[in-house]
């Protein structure tokens, strides 16, 4: 019987290839476990950042909502251009 159609070869093959599968999917899951309790400790730590002093109040800009004089005449030489 040749070496590769040895039954007992192709076992030990087939087995490590599993083995190495679960090997690949226990590290991924490991690192994105580490990853996630990571980030649970850095939303508490930002918590207990805001509650401290040190930061300071910032203001919503205002929208300016009305058009200048110039604003409209430019908006309406551009409608005239498109039609």
């Amino acid at each position: 019987m040749s070496k590769k159609n040895s039954l007992a070869r192709r076992k030990r093959q087939h087995e490590f290839e599993l083995q190495k599968e679960r090997e690949a999917k226990e590290k991924k899951d490991k690192k994105l476990h580490a990853k996630k309790s990571k980030m649970k400790l850095d939303g508490a730590e930002m918590k207990k950042k805001k509650k401290g002093s040190g930061r300071f109040p910032v203001g919503k800009k205002k929208v300016k909502t009305k058009l200048s004089a110039l604003a409209k005449a430019k908006a309406a030489q551009a409608m005239e251009i498109d039609k």
